[in-house]
């Protein structure tokens, strides 16, 4: 799924400008002038070039589909180095401005820029399914590259979402291959970003299938996709919603990695990445989990020389979207951003610039709002701290004494807890105030005292739960909460796990307590002073999460619930609790 982002578009009056100057056909200074609209002078240095635009060039792939580009080229400059984009775009006429723009402004400082669109997208020719075919399509593409009179050996990929799985799918070619990665909100495991803990990423599937299984510009109606979520078996939510769509029904039967996964995932990408590359990565992104995985793998596993030149930075976005924080702060614009990076990431590793120093690591740190330089994550000085659930809806640091037992609650398919917010695909990512979930009888809520000193949580976490249910197959959910001194309490990050639990006798009045992990996604957010900390405990996220209906039967293809009976166990032999990574405070 790839957007523009939701806020902080362009001025309408650049937009009409852009468009005039399309379809007249003057190319020479859209770029520098409208620029500064787009990009920031952060790290960006001076226009050198005027630039020659070419439309509509193709290229022929050995099976005969056409694959159509748009090139810019900076005028008196016979071999430059290529930036790639392989675009998975509609072609709209506000896509085209924008590529203008960045095209221009980019050529401007001495690149050729190709902007290609892949099978079924923008221009090009062949079938629109997204993923499976760009590893055969981005290899011919980079030998087409390879002939062209401006190539000078030197090519960099820029792009995210499912223009990043572009890039990800060359992570081996080297000659002609990849000098150098710019890799957004994305990763080389769509498997799980699709199904993490084992649920299906309901949301994220029904909307990306939605909005780009046609050719034209489209973005689906909130009516349209509450149909699709209405209903069950979840194959069929994009008939409900509209029509059938191939791939959604792959992305919903596939709920294993096989070899469905494995075609569009590969093995070892990240560790065997022949390039460095820049990740750029949103605390409230669908893929922030599997991504940092490909950030980490790299790291310990892969090419040092690589891991070394590589660079990770984490904002608080959604996917593409920016992501509105508790306050009147403004929080760094995505699209921005992302752009940004580009002309000194390439400058460096394309034409041996020199530019300002980066840490290894970039984090956006919540609560206080401020970036921060690290040199590796997780954080080598966060401390593993472990924050107990108690009777009364307590969360303390002191483990429970045997004498507390348990709390229960039911879970009813029928009535999932709807999703507030979360790492999802499309507009509703984000954070947003949960008090009227945590109302419910089927949530959970533990909370601590009033803070006395600020903490922050930065890093993976872990929810560990001990549990019994009467159904042979069911999920329970974790979700971390800051709770402001007002009493709103906002999500700060969620996770799910499903599985099948070992049935035992009816007419025991004990079942014995299961452990398990819930996997919460990673953050980073200082919780002020007078805040308290608070986790919930349910069994749905709806639709964030397809609901499980407790049967043991194929999710998929169920059209029947039963209600499950959940306790959450909290004494000293099963004492669930949750693992925060604390921060120590700076010397």
């Amino acid at each position: 799924m790839v957007t523009w982002g939701r806020h902080r578009s362009l001025p309408p009056w650049i937009c009409v400008l852009g468009a005039l100057l399309v379809v007249g056909g003057c190319r020479t200074t859209i770029g520098t002038f409208a620029g500064g609209f787009i990009f920031s002078d952060e790290g960006m240095r001076d226009a050198e070039y005027s630039v020659r635009h070419l439309s509509k060039v193709e290229m022929h792939t050995s099976d005969g589909v056409t694959l159509s580009s748009e090139i810019y080229l900076p005028k008196g400059l016979e071999r430059v180095p290529t930036i790639l984009v392989r675009l998975p775009l509609p072609k709209w006429w506000k896509n085209q401005v924008r590529l203008n723009i960045i095209g221009e402004a980019w050529a401007a400082r001495g690149y050729a820029v190709v902007y290609q669109g892949t099978r079924g997208s923008y221009r090009s020719g062949g079938d629109l399914y997204p993923l499976v075919p760009e590893r055969k399509d981005g290899v011919e593409t980079l030998q087409w590259l390879a002939r062209q009179p401006w190539y000078d050996g030197r090519i960099g990929m820029w792009g995210g979402s499912a223009f990043g799985h572009t890039q990800w799918v060359l992570w081996d070619q080297v000659d002609p291959g990849i000098s150098a990665y710019a890799i957004q909100i994305a990763s080389t495991d769509f498997h799980g970003m699709f199904h993490p803990g084992g649920a299906f990423s309901f949301e994220s599937a029904l909307y990306w299938a939605l909005r780009s299984s046609r050719r034209e510009e489209y973005v689906p109606s909130d009516a349209t996709l509450q149909a699709g979520y209405g209903g069950l078996p979840v194959i069929e939510a994009d008939e409900r919603a509209e029509r059938d769509i191939k791939f959604f029904n792959e992305w919903a039967s596939h709920r294993d990695k096989d070899e469905y996964w494995r075609q569009i995932d590969g093995e070892n990408r990240a560790r065997e990445l022949a390039a460095p590359v820049h990740m750029l990565a949103g605390w409230f992104d669908a893929f922030l989990p599997t991504q940092l995985d490909d950030f980490m793998e790299l790291q310990k596993h892969g090419d040092p020389e690589m891991a070394r030149r590589s660079r990770l930075v984490i904002g608080p976005w959604g996917h593409a979207n920016n992501v509105d924080l508790p306050g009147d702060f403004e929080a760094p614009d995505y699209r921005m951003t992302s752009i940004n990076i580009a002309i000194p990431w390439f400058d460096k590793h394309l034409l041996g610039r020199e530019v300002p120093p980066s840490a290894p690591v970039r984090i956006f740190v919540m609560g206080v709002n401020e970036w921060r330089d690290e040199e590796s994550w997780p954080l080598a000085r966060a401390v593993p701290t472990s924050f107990h659930l108690r009777a009364e809806g307590r969360l303390t640091l002191e483990p429970p004494p045997q004498s507390e037992s348990f709390d229960s609650y039911d879970y009813d398919p029928s009535d999932p807890v709807p999703s507030t917010g979360g790492s999802m695909l499309g507009p509703r990512s984000g954070i947003e105030i949960q008090n009227e979930i945590e109302a419910r009888p089927d949530v959970l809520v533990y909370t601590t005292e009033p803070l006395t000193e600020e903490i922050e949580i930065s890093g993976p976490i872990t929810l560990v739960l001990y549990v019994s249910t009467t159904a042979v197959s069911t999920d329970f959910t974790g979700k971390l909460v800051d709770v402001h001194p007002s009493g709103d309490a906002y999500n700060i990050t969620d996770g799910i796990l499903r599985r099948t639990y070992a049935q035992t006798d009816s007419d025991a009045s004990e079942p014995d307590p299961t452990r398990v992990e819930v996997e919460l996604w990673p953050t980073s957010i200082v919780l002020l002073r007078g805040h308290r900390l608070r986790i919930e405990i349910s069994s749905s996220n709806f639709p964030r999460y397809d609901r499980n209906p407790n049967t043991g039967r194929p999710i998929v293809t169920e059209t029947e619930t039963v209600i499950a009976h959940q306790r959450i166990y909290h004494h000293r032999d099963a004492a669930s609790h949750v693992v925060l990574p604390l921060v120590p405070e700076e010397l």
